[in-house]
């Protein structure tokens, strides 16, 4: 496998790109001792980063709740993306822009530390093939929980807040398991390591409410896309014995694109219709679009 840290071409950093092996921070950067950094995941499909304005805009938005502002403008960073792209001849892969503070003072305080942001992009295509997907992927219960919302920044696509998601989807992978899923602080259904969920009872799509966990841009994508089609789609609280009701069930997320899901704990799926329609439906828009209108959070 070739490390993260030793590949040929360029990362974007601090406004200029830089040889990929070249581009580092140092060891006491205020960002890898007190997760003052944030990040986004972005896809690109045939040359278009997914969304990328809505990403951008997220960034900015996380750096904010961690009591920074990133130096540059939203068009900077969405222009910066696509420079790094280029640079590595990326036409479908991965972008991950970070910004975090740097190394000026050491301690919990550092207001005052400068703060910096790289943009990397690599290959990376879809992980299965629709066919593939529709066998539907392994979940085991996480024992961590998602926070109160009154203990973290829970809107700020922040690192420090995917340390238990480490930890849970490694559990998870350690007992033969895909990932991990995670309910919130009041016992209620959330997400899992880096995905949302959906529920299909009854014909109609149920996810829980994003009221401790991130509303993903895919996740918002994909409720707009299954509207479209005249699709029910309900933004509850959900219990996790609910999933006993759940005819079909499915994460959405960056990564993850549209993930049918076959098992959760002792609890078994079989994807079926609704599953086939939402990825269908997510492929038309990402890899042809012009079949499909690219909407985000559809009210109603």
């Amino acid at each position: 496998m070739l490390n993260f840290d030793d590949r040929d071409g360029y990362i974007w950093q601090d406004g200029a790109l830089v040889p990929w092996r070249d581009a580092k921070l140092h060891v006491l950067s205020h960002g890898l001792h007190y997760a003052s950094c944030v990040f986004e995941g972005e896809r690109v499909y045939g040359g278009t980063i997914f969304h990328l304005q809505a990403h951008t805009e997220r960034l900015f938005e996380s750096g904010r709740q961690l009591g920074f502002e990133i130096p540059f403008t939203v068009d900077d960073i969405n222009r910066a993306n696509y420079e790094v792209c280029k640079a590595n001849g990326i036409v479908d892969g991965y972008v991950r822009p970070v910004a975090w503070r740097g190394s000026e003072m050491m301690g919990v305080s550092a207001q005052q530390n400068t703060i910096h942001v790289a943009i990397a992009a690599w290959e990376w295509p879809s992980y299965f093939s629709p066919e593939a997907r529709l066998k539907g992927i392994k979940l085991q219960w996480s024992k961590w929980r998602r926070p109160d919302p009154a203990t973290i920044p829970a809107k700020a696509k922040a690192a420090g807040l995917y340390m238990i998601c480490t930890l849970s989807k490694h559990q998870a992978e350690r007992e033969g398991f895909d990932d991990a899923l995670m309910m919130d602080w009041r016992g209620r259904l959330a997400e899992a390591t880096g995905a949302n969920i959906f529920l299909v009872i009854d014909g109609a799509l149920h996810t829980p409410v994003a009221d401790c966990f991130l509303d993903g841009i895919t996740r918002q994508c994909v409720i707009g896309l299954a509207r479209d089609r005249g699709i029910d789609v309900i933004e509850r609280v959900i219990m996790p014995e609910e999933l006993e009701k759940a005819d079909e069930v499915f994460l959405t997320g960056t990564a993850a694109e549209v993930t049918p899901v076959g098992q959760i704990g002792d609890l078994h799926f079989q994807p079926g219709t609704m599953c086939k329609t939402m990825i269908e439906a997510f492929t038309a828009l990402t890899r042809e679009p012009e079949a499909a209108p690219a909407r985000i959070g559809v009210e109603g």
